[in-house]
């Protein structure tokens, strides 16, 4: 009864617009109606996929009605999260087979995915001919109307007509934004046409190995948020992500509620030179060089903006971005990157020593980032000698920094997403007698053990480690077993808390003899737990000291759905290296007292205050002179912090390399902090 449904929406809604079957955009003709259907092959990989999450997953799962439901919410949401194109009667009509697609699942029935997926081609049509409509007459911006923003609440609308209301108030914000930026109605309404003309010129571009993965993804998603299938398209592209050598910006995409957002910023590259873009940013539009026009990319699928971003070396970029903290109202932010190769050697740790003069005292402390847990996998399998990896980078630098007399070393993790595992284990024992570092726990329930065997210690003196929110995986290995072993302080943030390991499964070794490329899947097999039994998945590693920090229900494994859940095995046999905890309340108390008086930490806290508060936010006025003023007091506030930071006393600080300390505006207040802390530390024990 369900295919006679949708056979009669298709048959009715390509005799409605039979006439009207294409769309001009940029007097070029674009087929609307062209009908996708599963490959031959797409079954097949699809009963692999399901079989070897059912088999090889961490989490044990049962492929049941319960877990349909979620497939079919994740699915729909896929396409329309927001509950702009489907109407209620689509939703009905689908959710027929809510309970039935983990039989879908088992026999690789793909009829139900391209139907949702052809249903929401033809409401996209639907919306652009709307589009078109609502753009001929400028907007009236002195009435006191709202657009609601968070749908999750909200009921499918009912006709089209309800949906036209809904998208009339939402390109009358778009339309304000750029009207506030300085834009005239004929330019407005022209660059929201070629956005929506664009968007769905790519949805009708799109093959079924898309539609595969996006339903194959709801699957997945459903188990756990760090299990993917690839497409062969697509596990090319995540191959070159992770050889992190293709010229480009250096930075990790993926697209959240139609906008392309940073997922992470590579280190060494040249987002993380620029120092411009950061994780969880929203591009709205990217221009070329420094004078060609922006193409506006919301709502564009992540491949294609990509393309747009990438270039070759040497060349420039600029991207108009939407912050984090901020909310669809407010202006974006333009910003320029040239164009570079990531390489291993830009990605390696650095060292600086900061001159702090503090109760009387001076100290010199050293500053070690660690972008990443890397290694020359290709040159240690060869049996080069010196293959470049963290650890040997690190202990050069530790040599370098005590020959210099540091006081004390604090390794900065800061958003250090990870990386070798391995690594984490020697540069953890670097600062530490042999022992356990990470206890990984498999599928079937047994535990290896991650052990530095190395007795001989690099650095016995004052340590501190540098995290923050973005320090997830290896980062958070090495930081718990310093905080477990009690080796150091830990300060900052609360970490991501990824306590999971993926493993990359080629599907071709299941069909040998197949000619077609069938994909990767990429599959949680086990979990880590810290040394003491705790597992780091959701929780992460807490401080010693706490950083203001914003509302973790927004950010972090614990916020994704479906993460695996926070628990605790026995403990490792180790021997602590000693007792800093008996410090940490004095620490504290200086620490605030310091930071009471400090306007860069004041600044933070209202920064945190207002992302919080503005998360929630689930409306916006679209009234000219409201949101003007919400601007000008935004703008103004933003002008008096630059004005009050410029008598800020500056630190000395030497870069490696250099034979004087040079006088410089140093801009990072945790950082400086980090070390303020650590040389109260290091008062505490000599005293």
């Amino acid at each position: 009864m369900q295919k006679i449904i949708l056979f009669v929406l298709f048959v009715f809604s390509t005799a409605l617009c039979q006439n009207t079957s294409r769309l001009i955009a940029d007097n070029t003709e674009i087929d609307s109606f062209r009908v996708l259907h599963p490959t031959s092959l797409q079954p097949k990989v699809n009963t692999i996929v399901t079989s070897l999450l059912m088999r090889n997953h961490y989490k044990k799962t049962n492929l049941n009605d319960s877990l349909s439901e979620i497939v079919f919410k994740n699915y729909i949401e896929s396409f329309d999260n927001n509950k702009l194109y489907f109407l209620d009667s689509d939703i009905r009509n689908f959710e027929n087979n809510k309970d039935k697609i983990d039989d879908f699942l088992k026999s690789g029935n793909l009829q139900f995915a391209f139907d949702v997926f052809n249903v929401y081609k033809q409401r996209l049509y639907e919306r652009m001919l709307s589009v078109k409509k609502l753009l001929k007459n400028e907007f009236d911006f002195t009435s006191y109307e709202k657009v609601i923003i968070d749908k999750e609440n909200q009921p499918w609308l009912k006709t089209k007509e309800e949906l036209d209301n809904q998208w009339r108030l939402r390109l009358k914000s778009d339309a304000l934004n750029k009207k506030l930026n300085g834009e005239r109605w004929e330019k407005i309404s022209s660059s929201l046409l070629k956005r929506y003309q664009t968007f769905h010129k790519q949805l009708l571009q799109y093959k079924a190995e898309d539609v595969f993965e996006i339903y194959l993804n709801a699957f997945t998603s459903a188990i756990d948020p760090h299990s993917d299938y690839f497409s062969p398209a697509d596990a090319d592209n995540f191959d070159i992500t992770m050889s992190r050598s293709l010229e480009g910006i250096g930075a990790q995409l993926r697209s959240v509620d139609d906008y392309t957002t940073i997922v992470e910023i590579i280190p060494g590259g040249p987002a993380d030179k620029a120092k411009n873009l950061f994780a969880n940013d929203r591009i709205v539009s990217v221009a070329q060089g420094d004078s060609g026009e922006f193409v506006d990319v919301v709502g564009w699928r992540v491949d294609d903006v990509v393309q747009l971003i990438r270039g070759k070396k040497g060349t420039t970029v600029r991207l108009a971005i939407l912050r984090a903290n901020a909310t669809p109202d407010m202006p974006t932010e333009i910003i320029k990157i040239i164009r570079d190769k990531v390489t291993l050697e830009e990605q390696s740790a650095k060292s600086k020593i900061l001159y702090i003069d503090q109760d009387n005292k001076n100290y010199k402390i050293g500053v070690i980032d660690v972008p990443a847990f890397y290694v020359d996998f290709k040159a240690k399998g060869k049996g080069e000698k010196d293959y470049k990896s963290t650890t040997r980078d690190v202990r050069n630098l530790i040599e370098d920094l005590k020959s210099e007399g540091v006081d004390g070393i604090v390794v900065d993790l800061r958003n250090n997403s990870g990386g070798s595992l391995q690594e984490a284990i020697e540069l953890t024992g670097l600062f530490i007698k042999s022992g356990p570092i990470v206890q990984v726990r498999n599928s079937d329930e047994s535990i290896d053990l991650g052990d530095d065997t190395d007795p001989k210690i690099v650095y016995d003196g004052a340590l501190a480690v540098a995290v923050n929110r973005f320090s997830a995986s290896a980062s958070e290995i090495f930081s718990a077993a310093i905080q477990d072993y009690g080796r150091g302080l830990i300060i900052g943030e609360q970490t991501f808390g990824k306590g999971t390991v993926q493993n990359l499964i080629d599907l071709k070794r299941f069909l040998p003899y197949s000619n077609e490329r069938l994909g990767n899947l990429k599959l949680t097999i086990a979990k880590y737990y810290r040394i003491n039994g705790n597992s780091t998945q959701r929780l992460g590693v807490v401080p010693d000291i706490k950083f203001p920090s914003i509302n973790r229900k927004n950010f972090g494994e614990e916020s994704l759905p479906s993460s695996l859940p926070y628990d605790r095995i026995k403990s490792s046999e180790f021997t602590k290296f000693g007792e800093i905890q008996k410090f940490v309340p004095q620490l504290f108390s200086k620490h605030q007292e310091r930071i009471k008086n400090n306007i860069e930490f004041q600044y933070i806290k209202e920064d945190i205050e207002e992302y919080n508060a503005n998360i929630n936010k689930t409306e916006f006025s679209l009234n000219e002179a409201v949101r003007k003023a919400e601007r000008e007091k935004s703008e103004e506030k933003k002008k008096l912090r630059e004005e009050s930071l410029k008598n800020k006393v500056e630190l000395k600080i030497v870069e490696k390399g250099e034979v004087n300390p040079k006088q410089t505006k140093f801009d990072d207040p945790q950082m400086e902090e980090t070390c303020r802390i650590l040389a109260d530390f290091i008062t505490l024990i000599i005293s």
